[in-house]
């Protein structure tokens, strides 16, 4: 599929197009250096990690070495789809596997590594992983075998154990981060814990299991851990799978997936710009679906068609004479096509996106890094595959499809007249509904509590500005309810409940998924709570704090995370209602952030400390920079934090296992930021970003006060003191934090080398609107004239004039417009553009122009009437930051 080509030219393209891959290709020059024999062997050469290092850093320097190697023979041609994917898949398995051996012999140095297995499902079970994928396992454990500490439960060393294999895997740091971990597919993820008792498991399939669940179990495989227990559970949930008997029930069920998934993603179901390679119609997931339908019927009567690859699944139902054999072929070259270029979409900046770029010079850049002339240029390539696949498909969904009962023709023609814009597919997801297809509703109770209230939730959806968005994010929310019964009767009693919920299913993505997994947000918007303001940031600890009886370190990272979720979608919900004003929000945001530092950070002290001691006259500091440190986040900002010690960096720790200073002080910095980033099963938490750190990734995670000192004062870049102007303290005593903060003010207002700051200032704003483009016209932060101009500005004018120095970056412009120095107009610019980017990156994260209704909702967040008055204002905004920023650096 990928013409071959020299390694030079695949680097060339890779330094043009993927500044991910570049940067790899900077750290990792003498792997560079011996390419062609590294080619040969990937994992071998991935492996050879030289130096002492704990497990999960030379995990995340072997997964940073196959990313290079992997993208490099793919991109020049060297490695065929099938070698790509085995070598990912490979390296995962054995990644989970190892991380489920470090785990268990943290807590049990002595004991051998059994009764904890890891069972692949999806892409990793079929060795088909893609560039930047995540995997899904199910973790299960034998309580006869599986190691425990004395007196210790079974069932809570098990969670232990898979909390940090977790852990393990995801946390990130200057070197990246290993592979993500989706627990989800387990059963009954929001009720059960993340790691199965293996007798409970198998009761669970042979008697209570989906239907979709057995065509995701084709592809299951024991990938890690006890293999051994492993392949004993899926021999004896192997009946479940592979029936004898024709189940067309089951057939039906995964055809209605994949109609819902049509329906859900409608807006990238057109081939185009931002088409859904992965869920799009004649993409990636209905190739899958039409071997795993086929597979289904008749695996049970012939193993041979048992084949977990998508590719050799079909390849294996030709030759046997159940599919045609030009379909085969049409499908599987489609199907390797999608994805390849799933995998340049991923390459270019290692981030899990399968959508196409609607922005041309993104759609440009991802073709070009692929070998081709332009955008254009690829979708003309994908556009017949798409087409041929799309239409293979949709015989199939065609075939034997019963005509809807006199019943459903009425409830469509209901659905159609309420003002539906696709009645045919909210007809699907409500047949479903009645069907029982969710837990939630299995019961004769539960479906008739809906349908004493499908009427109002018709009429709820109808109004929704858009009520195929509204009914398929709801949809997702009721397949995570356990029970849905006291939910219905609440919609029955409260209208405006209904109402409120369509709005922020259809007008807000991040809520909707976020309600998609914790059903139980809803509780906040029943009793109105979420619409009330944030607490201050003692309130918000003392939430954060409060421990249950007896209650460990591990319960409180899942605490602190649901805590913060609930107050995150909390304060979104605020801004889809109305309530609040987005700088009020965004102000909020950064308040439920400070606490969880302060709550996380003490309590990772804490738990350091029980093992290594305490460094004698030493403490650890945390700052935090960019929008953290002006106390003004969106619903998406990462943190960016800065870790600093006080005290002799010679000394020693006092504990058990005495660690150096600058020893200990690295280690628990690495600790907190995994207490603040790692996904656990309530969920993920915040992206920590330590690159603003001194000497950046080159530098150690954690530096000296006096370190901190001498390199600001001598070392430090132009930008590095702009980042200072907004640089905080979060987490130390009062006197660490009037120590860094006199550091701070010392270098802003002269102890630093002499430089050129305008000059600096303007070349690191080109080099950045070249690296960094905006992602859509309405990027409120990236756009010429945006938020980051302003903010250059700003900074420039502090560093050049010394003055003007506030955290909060409006408070900033005030002080600078009151000495003259910048235009009275910019602090009416700060709010509105703040205002926009908090606003927008809830309901138009992509930066592109939403539909009518989200528009409305936009333009009454900002203060404004219309949207033609929110585009006009946008615009007039821009030229005038821009001809600050121009002024400021002389243009």
């Amino acid at each position: 599929m990928v013409e071959p080509t020299t390694l030079d030219d695949a680097i060339s393209r890779i330094r043009a197009h993927s500044d991910f891959l570049s940067n790899l290709l900077d750290r990792e020059a003498a792997l560079v250096a011996e390419l062609e024999s590294a080619l040969e062997d990937p994992l071998a050469a991935a492996r050879a990690v030289d130096g002492e290092m704990n497990e999960a850093r030379r995990l995340r320097l072997e997964r940073r070495r196959l990313a290079l190697l992997v993208a490099i023979g793919d991109l020049s041609g060297r490695f065929d789809l099938t070698r790509v994917t085995h070598l990912l898949s490979d390296f995962a398995d054995d990644a989970l596997d190892r991380a489920i051996r470090t785990a268990i012999l943290e807590r049990s140095p002595d004991a051998e590594p059994r009764g904890f297995a890891a069972i692949a499902l999806g892409k990793q079970g079929s060795r088909e992983l893609n560039y930047s994928s995540d995997i899904d396992p199910i973790l299960v454990f034998d309580p006869q075998t599986l190691p425990c500490r004395p007196r210790e439960d079974p069932q809570e060393a098990a969670v232990r154990i898979g909390r940090r294999v977790i852990e393990l895997l995801q946390s990130r740091d200057g070197d990246g981060y290993v592979i993500r971990v989706d627990l989800r597919l387990r059963p009954s993820p929001e009720a059960t814990p993340i790691v199965l008792p293996v007798e409970a498991a198998i009761s669970y399939y042979e008697s209570q299991a989906l239907p979709w669940e057995r065509a995701a179990f084709i592809r299951a495989r024991a990938a890690a851990g006890d293999r051994g227990l492993g392949s004993s559970f899926l021999e004896a949930i192997r009946p479940f799978v592979w029936r004898r008997a024709l189940d067309y029930g089951t057939i039906r069920e995964i055809r209605d997936i994949s109609h819902r998934i049509r329906d859900h993603y409608s807006q990238s179901q057109a081939f185009g710009p931002g088409y859904d390679l992965k869920r799009g119609r004649g993409g990636i997931r209905e190739v899958e679906f039409f071997a795993q339908i086929h597979q289904l019927i008749h695996g049970g009567r012939d193993p041979a068609l048992r084949a977990p690859a998508t590719r050799d699944a079909l390849a294996a139902l030709a030759a046997a004479g159940r599919i045609d054999a030009a379909d085969a072929t049409a499908l599987s070259d489609g199907y390797t096509l999608f994805r390849t270029i799933e995998h340049r979409l991923q390459m270019v900046d290692d981030r899990q996106t399968h959508s196409l770029p609607a922005n041309p010079e993104a759609l440009d850049t991802v073709a070009q890094l692929h070998g081709l002339a332009d955008g254009q240029a690829l979708l003309a390539l994908l556009a017949p595959h798409v087409e041929r696949v799309g239409r293979v498909y949709d015989a199939l969904a065609d075939e034997g499809e019963a005509r809807v009962s006199g019943d459903s023709e009425r409830l469509e023609t209901r659905l159609t007249e309420a003002g539906f814009d696709n009645p045919a597919g909210a007809l699907r997801i409500i047949e479903g509904w009645r069907g029982g297809s969710y837990p939630a509703l299995r019961t004769p109770q539960a479906r008739e509590a809906l349908e004493a209230v499908l009427g109002g939730l018709i009429e709820a959806f109808a109004q929704a500005p858009d009520s195929t968005h509204a009914i398929t994010r709801f949809d997702a929310m009721l397949s995570r309810l356990p029970s849905a019964i006291n939910f219905f009767r609440l919609l029955e009693a409260q209208p405006a409940l209904a109402r409120l919920l369509s709005a922020i299913l259809c007008h807000a993505p991040t809520l909707a998924e976020q309600l998609g997994r914790r059903a139980e947000l809803l509780d906040g918007l029943i009793d109105a709570s979420a619409l009330k303001p944030v607490p201050d940031i003692p309130g918000l600890i003392e939430e954060m704090a409060a421990r249950e009886r007896g209650a460990d370190y591990q319960w409180l990272l899942e605490h602190v995370r649901r805590v913060v979720g609930e107050r995150r979608f909390a304060l979104g919900a605020q801004i889809v209602a109305g309530t609040s004003d987005p700088l009020e929000v965004s102000a909020g945001y950064a308040r439920v952030a400070e606490a969880a530092v302060e709550v996380l950070a003490k309590a990772t002290v804490a738990e350091f400390a029980q093992a290594h001691g305490r460094v004698p006259g030493s403490e650890l500091l945390i700052l935090a920079l960019g929008r953290m440190g002006g106390g003004a986040l969106t619903h998406a900002s990462d943190l960016d934090l800065i870790y600093l010690f006080t005290g002799d960096h010679s000394a020693e720790s006092d504990g058990a296992k005495p660690l150096g200073a600058v020893t200990y002080y690295n280690r628990l910095a690495q600790r907190v930021t995994a207490a603040l980033s790692v996904a656990t099963a309530a969920g993920p938490l915040y992206e920590v970003d330590t690159r603003l750190r001194p000497s950046g990734t080159q530098g150690p995670l954690a530096v000296s006060l006096d370190g901190f000192r001498r390199y600001q004062r001598e070392d430090a870049w132009t930008w590095e003191h702009m980042a200072l102007t907004r640089a905080r303290a979060l987490f130390g005593s009062d006197a660490a934090r009037a120590e860094v903060r006199a550091i701070i003010d010392d270098v802003l207002n002269g102890a630093r080398p002499a430089r050129d700051v305008v000059a600096d200032a303007a070349k690191m704003r080109s080099e950045m609107a070249a690296h960094k483009p905006p992602a859509g016209p309405l990027d409120a932060k990236m756009l010429e004239g945006g938020l980051v101009d302003l903010e250059f500005a700003v900074h420039t004018l502090q560093l050049q004039y010394r003055t003007g120095f506030d955290t909060h970056l409006g408070r900033a412009v005030d002080a600078l417009i009151a000495e003259g120095r910048m235009p009275a107009g910019m602090r009416a610019a700060h709010d509105l553009l703040s205002r926009l980017l908090v606003t927008l990156r809830l309901v138009a994260p992509d930066a592109q122009p939403p539909g009518a209704p989200t528009q409305a909702l936009i333009a009454r967040a900002v203060g404004l009437g219309s949207w033609d008055e929110v585009v006009a204002s946008l615009e007039r905004t821009r030229q005038e930051v821009r001809a600050c920023w121009e002024g400021i650096r002389g243009n």
